[in-house]
């Protein structure tokens, strides 16, 4: 599973772009996208928080993640989308090798057909997961400590970010360094439509959050951001830009909340989320949230 984690930077562009940058420095009913087509239309699921402990029997809040996450494969095999996103705590706790066997192992299905990427949360030990899916504790970023993977997708960009600080602690933070080679990377891109996506809620628990927005408010080409972290599925905007806090899919802190994953239907214009309850609050289960993108 070596090929999960596909096109993170490697140091030469990092390199590249820190001396240039050194230089200078509520649910709505659907709307289909049917005129879409395969070029200028993608579809995603996206997964957050699934928890996975290395006793597959092991059962947290009344809820056995490992059980949830099979339920959630198994829903998106059946209709397989082009790609899959988790954005962080894949493990439950600290993190470890054999959860991360277990994380594997319940991804295969979907693996073996398709590209899978993971953003790492604050229940994620950072050398375990990488030497567990890319084979190598190296970041391959040329930034100590962080991880940052890009992919395109279809008529998107996205781009997945590192705000793990410190092992099985709440706060989280990009820091300086990611900071540069985001404003860099978004300044030396072209103007498609990005997401970024990364763990921890901004508002809540991501220390620098302001310094995210002094670079992303102004850079028309963000469209949305993808977290997950407080176990809530919830909508809101900052500067025109979308803030789609996923559902987790191990378990959730309030009966009022779901538990499972969005299946995100994108086109450079907008994006179309379901949400595909697998335990929970099952109330929202189908409901679609449709945001256009800003101009």
């Amino acid at each position: 599973m070596s090929d999960v984690l596909t096109q993170h930077v490697n140091r030469r562009q990092f390199l590249t772009m820190g001396l240039a940058a050194a230089g200078g420095v509520l649910t709505l009913q659907p709307r289909k996208l049917l005129s879409a087509t395969h070029t200028d239309f993608t579809r995603w699921a996206f997964l957050s928080d699934t928890h996975i402990h290395a006793d597959p029997k092991h059962q947290f809040l009344g809820f056995f993640t490992y059980e949830n996450l099979r339920k959630t494969v198994d829903q998106i095999g059946e209709k397989m989308p082009e790609g899959l996103v988790i954005t962080g705590d894949l493990a439950r706790s600290r993190g470890g090798a054999d959860a991360y066997d277990n994380v594997k192992a319940l991804l295969a299905p979907i693996s073996q057909e398709r590209p899978i990427h993971l953003a790492i949360g604050n229940h994620d030990d950072r050398e375990s997961f990488l030497t567990a899916f890319t084979g190598s504790a190296d970041t391959g970023t040329g930034i100590k400590d962080k991880y940052i993977t890009t992919a395109m997708a279809g008529p998107i960009r996205m781009v997945l970010l590192d705000t793990l600080l410190y092992v099985n602690m709440f706060p989280g933070m990009l820091g300086k360094l990611q900071r540069i080679w985001l404003e860099t990377y978004l300044r030396m891109s072209d103007d498609t439509p990005t997401i970024l996506f990364f763990h921890h809620t901004p508002r809540a628990d991501l220390l620098d959050m302001r310094r995210l927005f002094e670079i992303i408010s102004p850079a028309r080409k963000v469209k949305a951001m993808v977290f997950g972290h407080s176990h809530k599925y919830e909508f809101s905007q900052v500067d025109g830009i979308h803030c789609i806090n996923l559902p987790a899919t191990g378990y959730n802190f309030t009966g009022s909340q779901p538990v499972g994953w969005v299946e995100a239907r994108l086109t450079a214009h907008a994006g179309e989320f379901i949400l595909h309850a697998v335990g929970g609050n099952m109330r929202q289960h189908g409901t679609v949230r449709f945001l256009p993108w800003r101009a």
